[in-house]
């Protein structure tokens, strides 16, 4: 008890010496730097590091005031404004609605946002709060990703579409906001690599392509699911042919072991696959 009540004085003189939430640190090379933190509700946050204590001690002052008001919303931040923006909409979301996540997440009543930038906000069902409140969403290009297991996980996997599916070709948004990842928003027209749906007037069909220096067709077939074995089929006579190239095959539901036998035996493709030359 006695050494934890010096610990405990210790702590408090340590605090009465420095601003509040700001602590003294130092880097290997014996610099000294400024860490920030600040405690709500219970909860203790960290809110980064500074080279100067008055900048450290002006970031918590500003959280501080963040927390303590409700002046702010999320639309208000400015670049000049000492926390960072991802802090910003995690210490706005933990004082508005009680609950801290270390991703930039802000919830509304039915939906949740989640703020990959000040321009772009991503909409999210409620379903997949604590999935992603726990995984940061990383933008390539046009692909979001978030790591998972210490895998680059793109998010339209969530939605059975394929890591680099294509919109208009692959899915739709069907209120246009491609911005809007509900599941309701979300329309898939092709789970399958390699297919692409086509349409003649009234006749729909599915044509199989694999891209081996350039786009090569495999076939076309009544259904998206042939059209699927058939890129299984194409991918297995370029590994016989010790093709360099290793391409992903299609997963298959609809079929069990001996219907996806049958199609697979019966489904002709593209003499350019059988007879190609590597």
């Amino acid at each position: 008890m006695q050494l934890a009540e010096q610990s405990k004085q210790c702590y408090n003189a340590r605090m009465s010496r420095e601003n509040k939430g700001v602590f003294t640190a130092t880097k290997k090379d014996n610099s000294i730097y400024y860490r920030v933190s600040v405690t709500h509700r219970g909860k203790h946050i960290s809110l980064g590091s500074f080279h100067s204590k008055e900048e450290a001690s002006s970031c918590y002052a500003f959280a501080r005031d963040l927390l303590d008001s409700s002046e702010y919303t999320c639309a208000d931040y400015k670049n000049s404004f000492p926390l960072s923006f991802e802090k910003w909409i995690v210490l706005l979301n933990f004082r508005d609605n009680g609950l801290y996540f270390k991703t930039p997440i802000y919830l509304r009543p039915n939906y949740f946002q989640y703020y990959l930038s000040r321009e772009r906000i991503l909409i999210f069902d409620k379903d997949d709060l604590f999935y992603y409140a726990s995984h940061k969403i990383m933008a390539r290009g046009n692909h979001l990703f978030v790591s998972d297991y210490g895998m680059q996980v793109n998010i339209m996997n969530r939605y059975d579409i394929m890591s680099y599916g294509v919109p208009g070709r692959d899915y739709l948004f069907a209120n246009g906001n491609e911005n809007d990842f509900r599941y309701s928003n979300i329309i898939i027209l092709n789970k399958y690599r390699g297919v692409r749906e086509k349409q003649n007037g009234q006749t729909v069909h599915y044509e199989a392509y694999i891209h081996i220096n350039g786009m090569v067709k495999i076939g076309a077939y009544t259904t998206a699911e042939e059209a699927a074995v058939a890129y299984n089929k194409a991918i297995d006579v370029l590994a016989k042919k010790n093709f360099k190239r290793r391409f992903t095959p299609n997963y298959i539901e609809a079929y069990s072991p001996k219907e996806y036998a049958e199609v697979y035996t019966n489904l002709s493709i593209s003499e350019r696959i059988t007879h190609l030359m590597v």
